[in-house]
């Protein structure tokens, strides 16, 4: 049966696990840093592969918004660190971060990375942590779809930009239809609040409960440069 997925808003379950780069202690090794925790099927699998390429070109990004990368399959880690030589031999690419060794599932199972498409491989999840360890971002792809590395550094973008700013973040941001790369007040929640919230001259407003300021404009910028390449445009 698949395993129970913790929930966004949720503390990221405290556990020890045998990596690449040694043991580490979850969240807590992390703390102050935004995590990126992400399994994959199997070591030695096409589409898996190309991930980790993927995700070892765009670490340099990731380090630049204070994120770390974390692997994890229910292979070993002597399986991990021959996919990994492998990996350097042939494709010319250093896999720079750790990945998790769980050959008894066990950390599939807390995590509920195991789903009714496979009780024996994991299937592509990312769990996107805040430096306080607890969880902002579940996404779950299906083992035949490879995931898109650049919109997660979008997603990252985005989180950190709200928290900045204690605003909302827009469909396709930066680039919303409607708003741009500015970003969403929160809605005004007293009669009084609604009837001054359009007369303030930071804000530009539909409404009373759809207003919105200016952003941050490096960051757009930084997620405009990722949605290029989410779109292959170089």
């Amino acid at each position: 049966m698949p395993g129970q997925i913790p929930l966004i808003g949720e503390k990221l379950p405290e556990m020890t696990v045998d990596t690449t780069h040694g043991v580490k202690k979850l969240p807590n090794d992390y703390a102050g840093k935004w995590l990126v925790l992400f399994s994959h099927p199997a070591d030695f699998t096409p589409v898996c592969t190309t991930e980790f390429v993927a995700f070892a070109k765009r670490y340099e990004d990731f380090k630049k918004l204070n994120v770390e990368l974390l692997g994890h399959s229910v292979d070993s880690v002597f399986s991990h660190i021959k996919w990994i030589e492998w990996i350097e031999k042939n494709l010319g690419v250093k896999i720079p971060f750790p990945i998790i060794a769980d050959p008894v599932a066990e950390v599939a199972k807390k995590l509920g990375f195991l789903h009714a498409q496979s009780v024996t491989n994991t299937v592509r999840a990312v769990f996107i942590v805040d430096p306080n360890g607890v969880i902002r971002v579940v996404l779950y792809y299906p083992q035949e779809l490879g995931r898109n590395i650049d919109e997660i550094l979008r997603i990252i973008v985005g989180l950190q930009v709200s928290e900045k700013l204690a605003a909302a973040i827009p469909a396709n941001w930066p680039n919303n239809d409607l708003i741009g790369d500015r970003v969403i007040v929160p809605p005004a929640r007293t009669v009084d609040e609604a009837a001054e919230r359009v007369k303030i001259k930071e804000y530009t407003c539909y409404d009373w409960w759809l207003c919105c300021k200016e952003g941050i404009s490096e960051y757009a910028e930084m997620a405009r440069a990722f949605l290029k390449r989410v779109a292959g445009v170089h």
